[in-house]
């Protein structure tokens, strides 16, 4: 028989959300239709594993406020309030959206759609504004000032491949670390990576990025061979650990690692490390291609960006004076 699985109340919206069947909570049910497992497990793909997380912990700081599911519109609020003293708005909106999916998920009436709450957030985003902090652009050359400090070590050839990847395919790093050698294809002009999923890709339609030889001694794709004839990649994970002793582990890098290599590397070549991430790759490339003239287009076609107008968020401020209007008539 099918095992069926019953979506209970406490206003345990992070189950509800997640349709973990282990953290059911044994209380009165409020959705008490039987949910069976081949529709629990589509439930549970419905949002990535990242999402789940980020709702699961906005949840979880929700009722450490001494709050619950369902939670009266003047009640979220006042809990709006308290947040604005502390966290930026854009922690607010994400924490605000996690609350709503959860009163849908329980069957309840959306308390987030209430005037005093749209009002509070208007309130928060007039006083606190919208700006977020952004990673600071790892352009061209400060990209090859960061090459020219590496030496001949494992994890400097992993390194340079990892970088020079990450920048010619402006990749996120869950991107550039989800690679495998098989995604890699080999073409007359380069290699084109096969992309099979990414965060605005969830359904898995994949896409194809091609990285071009390179014309100076930075070549992407060379360096790319390089780290995979060295660490004798034939199947599997593309970058992988290492350990201090040189040694190769079979399993992939995380995306947090990716961080923390872009602000090693950075550090060492004298730059400041707390204004880069891993995405400074990926700003870096879109921020580059644009100063060297490179249509929006086709910047888009290498980021996976659907408009110009996000393609903009990723392109930083540092061509200001390129053409600037005053500098024209002054």
């Amino acid at each position: 028989m099918e095992k069926q699985i019953i979506v209970q109340n406490r206003g345990d919206a992070s189950c509800a959300i997640n349709c973990k069947s282990s953290s059911l909570p044994d209380q009165q049910p409020h959705l008490a239709e039987p949910i069976s497992e081949p529709l629990h497990r589509l439930l549970s793909s419905s949002l990535s594993a990242g999402t789940q997380r980020a709702y699961a912990a906005d949840l979880n700081h929700f009722r450490a406020s001494g709050r619950d599911i369902p939670c009266p519109p003047h009640a979220l609020a006042e809990y709006l309030a308290d947040l604005a003293a502390t966290h930026a708005t854009a922690t607010i909106q994400r924490r605000l959206a996690a609350i709503a999916k959860a009163h849908r998920a329980l069957g309840y009436d959306d308390p987030t759609k209430a005037e005093i709450v749209a009002a509070t957030m208007r309130g928060i985003r007039r006083t606190k504004g919208m700006a977020q902090r952004e990673a600071q652009a790892l352009q061209r050359d400060s990209l090859f000032g960061v090459l020219e400090r590496m030496g001949d070590r494992p994890i400097d050839i992993r390194d340079r491949a990892l970088l020079l990847i990450g920048f010619a395919g402006a990749f996120r790093r869950s991107e550039l670390v989800g690679f495998d050698c098989g995604d890699v294809e080999h073409v007359g002009r380069g290699i084109v990576l096969h992309l099979r999923r990414s965060k605005t890709d969830q359904t898995r339609q994949g896409r194809k990025i091609a990285i071009p030889h390179g014309r100076t001694r930075w070549c992407p794709v060379r360096h790319l061979a390089d780290w995979i004839a060295h660490a004798e990649i034939e199947e599997g994970p593309l970058f992988r650990s290492i350990d201090r002793h040189g040694h190769i582990a079979p399993d992939r890098l995380s995306g947090d690692a990716v961080s923390t290599i872009v602000k090693r590397r950075v550090e060492a070549a004298g730059f400041d490390p707390a204004t880069f991430s891993g995405h400074s790759l990926r700003a870096g490339l879109a921020t580059s291609a644009a100063m060297a003239g490179a249509s929006s287009w086709k910047i888009r076609e290498q980021t996976g960006h659907k408009s110009d107008a996000m393609l903009a968020r990723y392109i930083r401020s540092a061509d200001l004076f390129v053409d600037n209007a005053a500098g024209v008539v002054l």
